[in-house]
């Protein structure tokens, strides 16, 4: 509940409500948005990023206590320059007017049907931790392709990225352009509640169902890019060490606190020792230490990393098969600054393990045998829909009877998270993962206004079909033309 006595929260509401009005004033006063000024917001978006790259990746270490600079850099700063410069690319093109066909006999007569797309006005985006650039960079695209303006609310979990992003905006932007705000819940309440074009949120399911009771109030429309259990499934039909060097590539990126990251694996019941060595062997020699190898990030806070340390305790008290991956047999309960987790891996766990009812987002991947496909199926059909699948094979009936009888946001066939990096792809959930999509050209979409236009012939129809009252013998003779099967 927002404390209504609180000086700072007021003062926040006040500043984003005031941000808010003049932004959207501006908006009715400035009309049809050219290509060239949103190219020019782009533009801008992309040299505050590069410019101030190094700055940006070490102030997300600090935030995180550690974290790979390399990662941030692919992760934060390439691909979300990626995001910027695809729209920028292409925008003039999805700016142009879709011809629609009007209806017969009128089209016969010289009526046209258009959609033009339009500026919805302002709109607030709401950031996350993992990726503290990205979940609202990556965004903004799409937010300045269609010609609007924003307003940022970043996550209070990275407070010092938060600040630098606000010191940043202020100079590349007017705040009447982009204004980025920072706070705790009770301002992101706050900013949530204002009366927005559209809101595109990025973070946790159960933030989100805060976040549509708020719009709801206004009826803005809502984009949630949540997360939920992705999981892979693994056939036979791909080798096997390729299938761990892919599946844990991406397991590593960030230590696994991805919202796409692979969650649990189902392997093949006679592959199950092959799969957990090769993972073993690989983490190992991408990682023969770990407290104080630079490219191994830590998880971002303590409240995270204890709750991640729940979740292995109580797998080990439920009778857990848990196998940590140190390979130098290092200690990590006396670290200094850093929380740290090994990559561990949770065998066959049951389904009331809590490593099986929550969402990992962490350095831990829970990995089940399976002895049909159609089990692997059934077991994703039976739980809440995912934000990504992962299939890993060379045989293309069982694909596309995964991919048939599965409902995901989207697969990625023989890798983990790539689809993500494709922006002429829609990005999104379905369900608790998520609602609605952006990225590239259905970016441009989501924040646009799809207004339709229609441009009557010179001929009257109704008159000349005597389709005015009094209908008589002209109008019934126009309907039986009209009316057919």
């Amino acid at each position: 509940m927002t404390d209504l006595n609180n000086p700072a929260i007021n003062t926040a509401a006040n500043d984003m409500r005031a941000t808010l009005d003049r932004q959207r004033q501006l908006c009715d006063q400035e009309g049809a948005v050219s290509a060239e000024q949103r190219i020019d917001r782009l533009n801008r978006a992309i040299d505050l990023i590069f410019d101030n790259r190094d700055i940006i990746v070490e102030t997300l270490a600090q935030d995180f206590g550690h974290r790979s600079s390399h990662q941030s850099q692919m992760s934060d700063i390439y691909a979300t320059i990626e995001c910027l410069k695809h729209s920028k690319k292409h925008l003039k093109k999805w700016m142009k007017a879709e011809k629609r066909k009007a209806p017969f006999p009128m089209n016969l007569m010289g009526a046209k049907a258009r959609v033009e797309y339009q500026p919805k006005g302002v709109v607030g985006i709401i950031g996350t931790w993992n990726f503290p650039l990205n979940t609202v960079f990556a965004p903004l695209a799409g937010v300045l392709a269609a010609g609007n303006r924003a307003m940022i609310k970043c996550s209070e979990v990275t407070p010092k990225t938060g600040e630098l992003l606000a010191t940043l905006a202020a100079k590349y932007f007017s705040s009447d352009e982009l204004a980025v705000f920072n706070g705790g819940p009770e301002v992101g309440a706050q900013f949530s509640a204002l009366p927005f074009d559209h809101i595109i949120f990025t973070g946790a399911t159960s933030i989100a169902r805060h976040i549509l009771r708020a719009a709801a109030d206004n009826l803005t429309p809502v984009t949630l890019e949540l997360g939920g259990k992705s999981p892979v499934i693994v056939s036979k039909s791909y080798p096997l060490q390729e299938t761990v060097e892919r599946i844990f590539g991406g397991k590593i990126l960030n230590v696994g606190q991805v919202c796409l990251s692979p969650d649990y694996v189902f392997v093949p019941e006679d592959q199950l020792d092959a799969f957990t060595q090769a993972a073993t062997a690989y983490i190992a020699n991408m990682f023969p230490t770990l407290l104080d190898n630079p490219d191994y990030s830590s998880v971002v806070n303590e409240r995270h990393y204890q709750r991640l340390q729940s979740y292995l305790a109580d797998a080990r008290e439920k009778g857990g098969d848990i196998r940590e991956i140190n390979p130098a047999n290092e200690d990590f309960s006396q670290q200094q600054g850093t929380f740290k987790i090994p990559l561990t891996l949770v065998v066959n766990p049951s389904d009331d393990m809590l490593v099986m009812e929550e969402e990992l987002f962490g350095p831990v991947i829970c990995v089940k045998t399976y002895r049909q496909v159609e089990d692997c199926i059934n077991y994703v059909n039976a739980r809440p829909r995912p934000l990504a699948l992962y299939y890993f094979g060379k045989d293309k009936a069982e694909q596309q009877h995964i991919l048939d009888h599965t409902v995901s946001g989207a697969v990625t066939i023989n890798d983990v998270i790539f689809h993500v990096s494709c922006e002429d792809l829609p990005f999104g959930g379905i369900g608790p993962s998520g609602m609605g999509s952006y990225h590239g050209f259905d970016g441009f979409k989501t924040f646009s206004h799809a207004k339709a236009i229609y441009k009557q012939s010179n001929i009257n129809f109704q008159k000349l079909g005597g389709m005015i009252p009094p209908y008589g013998d002209k109008a019934d003779k126009t309907l039986n033309a009209m009316i057919r099967k």
